[in-house]
């Protein structure tokens, strides 16, 4: 059985501003902690508490808890990126043929857009493809040189060279 998640809330504090708790057990009893204080929750939000907590925590369930208690909750980058991508669609816009096929594989029922060298390719920053470049440069200077032959070249004949 792997690690349960921890149990994390979302609280208002008297401030004005929210806290993600988590609870924990303690010779006295149980308690809570704060794991992190935010006025909008975000990803960035989410992955400070991942950060402080003392287990994983659920990040669907800490949206629910926030949505319950009244925090404000931004949307998820995904989401706006695809009403972004829909809306461009919607106006004529296209995405190449190999990020159309990878987007149809990805809406088409499946969790996860496969893990291959192209899905996590098309969105690398240009430091990344530098990055991969000069690692790239780095194992072929590392690879052994191919042994070499000595060149041999035609024997020349000075017979019927026709000399005077």
């Amino acid at each position: 059985m792997g690690i349960l998640p921890t149990m994390a809330f979302v609280v208002r504090r008297r401030t004005g501003q929210w806290e993600i708790r988590e609870s924990v057990t303690t010779p006295s009893g149980p308690r809570s902690r704060t794991l992190v204080t935010f006025g909008v929750l975000t990803g960035d939000v989410l992955a400070r508490a991942e950060e402080a907590a003392t287990r994983p925590i659920d990040p669907a369930r800490l949206r629910r808890s926030a949505w319950r208690s009244g925090a404000r909750v931004a949307e998820p980058e995904v989401d706006r990126l695809s009403r972004q991508l829909v809306h461009r669609m919607a106006r004529g816009d296209r995405p190449n043929p190999a990020l159309s096929a990878l987007l149809s594989e990805g809406l088409g029922g499946r969790d996860r857009i496969r893990s291959d060298d192209l899905a996590l390719w098309v969105g690398a920053s240009p430091e990344e493809r530098g990055e991969a470049l000069v690692d790239l440069l780095s194992l072929s200077d590392a690879l052994p040189p191919r042994p070499r032959e000595p060149l041999r070249f035609p024997r020349l004949s000075t017979r019927g060279a026709g000399g005077g």
